[in-house]
């Protein structure tokens, strides 16, 4: 029986750990990709992020992720003026941001496609065992 603490008998507190960890990853390949592909200002781009599904990510943790990822060398930024108000902070990748951001990315495509395998093997066996209904 599920308890407010469990899920289908699972620790919710451990899912909801699994979730952190991996959003906090995931979020890191998006923010890097993000400004290898162009500059972005520092607004424009927490929305982006804030809009991507799963990422869950709330808008005032991005700007701390940035500030780290610049004092790692990742990421530069530059301001510029604003007729619209104060001085606009835009970001841009590194030759080492967009170097790890394609490793980043080649990684987890790996891990995708190892997970998918894995799954597709165990639904293949659980089809030959006898008295197992079919996984498709």
């Amino acid at each position: 029986m599920a308890t407010p603490n469990t899920v289908n008998g699972f620790s919710r507190e451990m899912f909801e750990n699994w979730t952190v960890q991996m959003r906090k990853g995931v979020l890191d390949l998006c923010i890097l990709k993000a400004l290898s592909a162009r500059e972005w200002y520092g607004y424009a781009l927490v929305k982006a992020l804030v809009a991507v599904p799963g990422v869950g990510v709330a808008e005032g943790s991005i700007y701390p992720l940035l500030a780290r990822l610049r004092r790692q060398g990742l990421v530069t930024t530059r301001l510029e003026e604003s007729n619209e108000g104060p001085a606009r902070k835009y970001y841009l990748a590194t030759t080492e941001g967009r170097a790890l951001a394609e490793e980043m990315e080649a990684y987890f495509a790996e891990m995708l496609r190892g997970v998918a395998g894995l799954q597709a093997a165990v639904n293949a066996e659980a089809d030959r065992l006898p008295g197992t209904l079919p996984t498709k």
